[in-house]
């Protein structure tokens, strides 16, 4: 339930913006986690270009971008950990730092508002120093109730289930390309790098609603979304329950991918790897200090 390091553009020195359907959600966000920034830009308005810039699109085309994308996390390998990490351990620290924030501008507004933008890579940017995201919102699946259902790129669904294949389509169409950018450089092909976006679905709307004070209905929701047998997802939310030295509920799940953190600290896997034993795990849960 970790988080690697958008509030709303709701408003420029040009004047206000009009909303979109998800502007609430992203704006809500903004308020729980301060580190993570949506800017939703108007028609015609252009993508952020600059140092620190960089589109979905161009982290999929695989070039010089995200060549420059993958050097800063190698040098902040080097820095942190005063050692070099492998080439593919820092493009599957690269992949994280990007798609866990990529996935919750699907995961919240669904959440929130059940409503569910399509966003494709050309309409996202994202600045990683600046916990910044920028995209352009346009066509979006809601419910036949929802007052945006009127809205033009409106697309109504029957009900929840309609709405949470939605979910895992929107993300699945985002995640392809740049899954397919990053594959080579991590050496994990299909159902590595599946497996990946799953965690980052879960673990980011898992950490989102922790901070909103809504973690059971966000683990509830999730199970739903990912049952299991969806593909290309792989496998399902996997939480499941341990009981501490007190007799207390502690809520762990168990990843469907590595991040691979072990090759730099042996000793310091997650608490959700799968290399991590439950009483080490309950010793995690509840330590204190």
């Amino acid at each position: 339930m970790s988080a690697p390091t958008l509030v709303t553009g709701a408003e420029t020195t040009g004047g206000a913006r009009s909303e979109s359907p998800v502007t609430a959600a992203y704006a809500r966000l903004g308020e729980v986690f301060p580190g993570l920034r949506v800017d939703e830009l108007r028609p015609g308005e252009p993508d952020p270009v600059g140092e620190g810039w960089v589109s979905a699109a161009q982290l999929a085309a695989a070039g010089p971008e995200l060549d420059a994308f993958l050097d800063w996390d190698d040098a902040q390998v080097r820095r942190d950990y005063g050692q070099a990490a492998r080439p593919d351990v820092v493009a599957s620290f690269a992949l994280h730092r990007y798609a866990w924030p990529a996935c919750l501008l699907f995961t919240v507004p669904w959440f929130l508002t059940r409503r569910v933008p399509r966003l494709l890579p050309a309409e996202v940017s994202y600045h990683r120093t600046a916990g910044r995201m920028a995209v352009r919102v346009g066509d979006f699946a809601c419910l036949p109730d929802d007052p945006a259902a009127g809205r033009p790129g409106a697309r109504v669904v029957a009900g929840e289930e309609e709405l949470r294949a939605e979910v895992r389509s929107a993300v699945a169409g985002h995640l392809e390309p740049v899954l397919a950018g990053f594959g080579p450089r991590m050496r994990r092909r299909g159902r590595a790098l599946w497996g990946m976006a799953t965690d980052e679905i879960v673990e980011g709307l898992w950490y989102v609603g922790h901070l909103l004070g809504e973690e059971q209905r966000a683990m509830a929701a999730l199970e739903g979304l990912l049952p299991g047998a969806t593909r290309p997802y792989v496998g399902s939310a996997g939480f499941r329950e341990l009981t501490g030295p007190a007799g207390q509920v502690l809520t762990t799940r168990d990843r469907a991918s590595c991040c691979m953190f072990y090759t730099l600290r042996p000793e310091d896997t997650c608490v959700t790897c799968p290399r991590t034993c439950d009483p080490d795990r309950v010793a995690r849960l509840t330590a204190t200090g």
